[in-house]
């Protein structure tokens, strides 16, 4: 087995790189795991470690199956490839037994009880928002003793007196319960090599060798445990890329792949993404900072990515929709096609949309029924079927909806209350009627998403690791991303280091769209709001008006003016890019496609 087969050369020099500290600093699409697998098996057939003596860390069991396969299709088994927390477990199984106690699956059981003693309007907080609070706090390795110390200009989500008690008390109820959560196994594997130094000194003597994949997303629990792992030896080889370091949110930072140091090894061949579409992320590079990479394209040529201002969110929404039709026809499966979005509740207006247009589609991480607000609404409504649709708005403030959403919330519960809203919204969108009878219309309007298949729907966090033929980054907006919380110091870094991931995960093609104020970041493109071109516009006009003569109808049914006016921003060359402007469906670019290209010709 040739492990140096095509790789590049900067590839290659990290897969040569058998011994001591190596950093790989690889860009979105450039090959990592392609890299450090080829690295591993390396690290077997020069007999510089066995098999057995390798551990490599991932974030997932997803990526540590991936990298086991990979190693396999190599020739090389007995390597273990396990998360942070899987490796914990099975050490502090071997070394302590039984005695670690029962693991705990969710946070959310125990905090559920907990959670329900809280003042209005704490009460209604999503579980989701506290768990990831506490694991924020233990992934800093913060106790509630030390919590209120901790936080710095970290805001929490409920009151920081009512978070330091909801913590305790949880730690005291999981402490009488004898469980652990995910954190406490990281911070027993630690105490373990601390005092005892056997375990330790038995640990060493097994494992002489670490990887560890996407490093940029490690907190200072993860590290704590490596640093035992390495009791002060070299052999440790890191691979990141500190511009997606989006989970600070966790306690993940950056900083310990920017100083890991040793042999540097930058992955900057993308072999993904177009040339067009790399050119254009490639200008946030300046503002990102850390580790300079600037991704060079290894395809060829393609479609340079649209951006553009839309008249209101509605016809932003109409317009991707209609985009998605035209990709469908022209060969691209719903699959490869995904909406990005910054928060869980933007997705309502898509899965609505897709749902009126027949087209399936999949939302990563909960559709609106699935999530807390709107399953909430659908718990409290339940027996409630003969009564009329009125007292939905009722229920939701019972629920805990607020007419205007107080600053410092978390996400979660921002998402919450737009679902809460939106809820209300189509309640009195529907009109007359009984609860059944609007339930019934909401599993309706919303089944698309049951088949698990179609457009992926998904907010920049979920999309990080993954690719798509075409992807859509709406509501590029002050206020959306950066987002309304996010607008200084790190928390401004890492919105824009969301708009890159979003940029990055696209092979294809990529679509920007905005209709309220634009975000900051787009400047930072060098982007600017494509004018119209009077002229064009002037002679679109004309033809429309003599067309519309000839066929003997108003002049909007050939074409609306805003669809006139971003034919004149665009100035498509050829059909196929016309038939991408929102308002051209087939029928229109069949009958009118030639005029209006002919007349584009036209004027300069």
């Amino acid at each position: 087995m040739d492990v140096f087969a095509g790789l590049n050369p900067q590839q290659r020099a990290a897969v040569e790189a058998v011994r001591g500290r190596v950093s790989i600093l690889a860009g979105a699409g450039s090959g990592k795991t392609t890299t450090i697998t080829h690295r591993i098996a390396n690290q077997v057939l020069t007999g510089a470690f066995e098999p057995s003596e390798i551990l490599a860390v991932t974030f997932t069991d997803k990526a540590a199956g991936e990298m086991r396969a990979r190693l396999e299709r190599l020739d090389v088994r007995g390597v273990q490839a396990r998360t942070f927390h899987s490796a914990a477990l099975g050490q502090l199984r071997y070394f302590a037994g039984e005695r670690i106690g029962q693991v705990l699956p969710s946070k959310a059981l125990m905090l559920q009880p907990i959670r329900r003693t809280l003042p209005p309007p704490y009460k209604f907080r999503p579980l989701g928002d506290l768990a990831g609070e506490i694991e924020w706090a233990k992934n800093r390795r913060l106790t509630p003793e030390t919590y209120l110390e901790g936080l710095g200009r970290h805001e929490p989500p409920i009151a920081p007196d009512l978070m330091v008690s909801v913590f305790g008390r949880y730690e005291a109820q999981k402490e009488r319960q004898g469980r652990v959560d995910f954190e406490d196994l990281l911070e027993l594997a630690v105490r373990l090599y601390d005092e005892d130094e056997q375990a330790a000194a038995t640990f060493r003597e097994r494992y002489r060798a670490f990887t560890v994949d996407e490093y940029q997303d490690v907190n200072l629990l993860q590290q704590s445990l490596l640093e035992r792992w390495l009791g002060g030896r070299d052999e440790l080889c890191v691979v990141g890329d500190d511009y997606q370091s989006i989970y600070s949110f966790t306690g993940a930072t950056s900083k310990y792949l920017l100083g890991a140091g040793g042999h540097i090894v930058r992955l900057e061949e993308n072999y993904r993404s177009t040339p067009e579409i790399l050119e254009l992320a490639n200008r946030l590079v300046p503002k990102l900072g850390g580790a300079e990479k600037v991704l060079r394209a290894t395809r060829p040529p393609g479609e340079a990515p649209a951006l553009r201002a839309c008249e209101d969110s509605e016809a932003e929404v109409a317009g991707i929709v209609a985009n998605i039709e035209t990709y469908r026809r022209e060969g691209v499966p719903y699959e490869e096609i995904a909406v990005l979005y910054r928060i869980n509740s933007r997705s309502e207006p898509f899965e609505e949309a897709l749902s009126e247009a027949g087209i399936p589609y999949q939302v990563r991480g909960g559709a609106f029924l699935a999530r807390p607000g709107a399953r909430g609404m659908l718990r409290a409504l339940r027996g409630s079927g003969g009564k009329p649709i009125s007292i939905v708005a009722d229920v939701a403030k019972a629920q805990g909806l607020t007419g205007a959403v107080p600053d410092g919330i978390g996400e979660e519960e921002l998402t919450r209350q737009g679902d809460l809203t939106r809820f209300v919204r189509l309640a009195d969108e529907f009109g007359d009627g009984t609860v059944a009878e609007f339930l019934d219309d909401l599993q309706s309007r919303f089944a698309a998403e049951s088949a698990g298949r179609g457009v992926n729907l998904l907010t920049y966090h979920r999309a990080k690791g993954l690719e798509f033929e075409v992807v859509f980054l709406p509501r590029l907006e002050e206020g959306e991303l950066p987002f309304k919380r996010s607008r200084v110091g790190e928390a401004l870094e890492e919105e824009r280091r969301l708009f890159y991931v979003g940029m990055t995960r696209a092979k294809n093609h990529l679509e920007i769209t905005w209709s309220g104020e634009p975000s900051r970041f787009l400047a930072e493109l060098g982007v600017e709001a494509p004018t119209v071109d009077n002229a064009t516009l002037t002679a679109l006009k004309s033809w429309r008006l003599e067309r519309a003569r000839r066929d003997e109808v108003p002049a909007f049914v050939v074409f609306h003016d805003t669809t006139l006016e971003e034919i004149a921003r665009r100035r498509p060359q050829e059909l196929w890019q016309l038939a991408k402007v929102s308002g051209v469906g087939p029928a229109k670019l069949e009958r009118y496609g030639d005029e209006v290209l002919a007349t584009l010709a036209g004027p300069s």
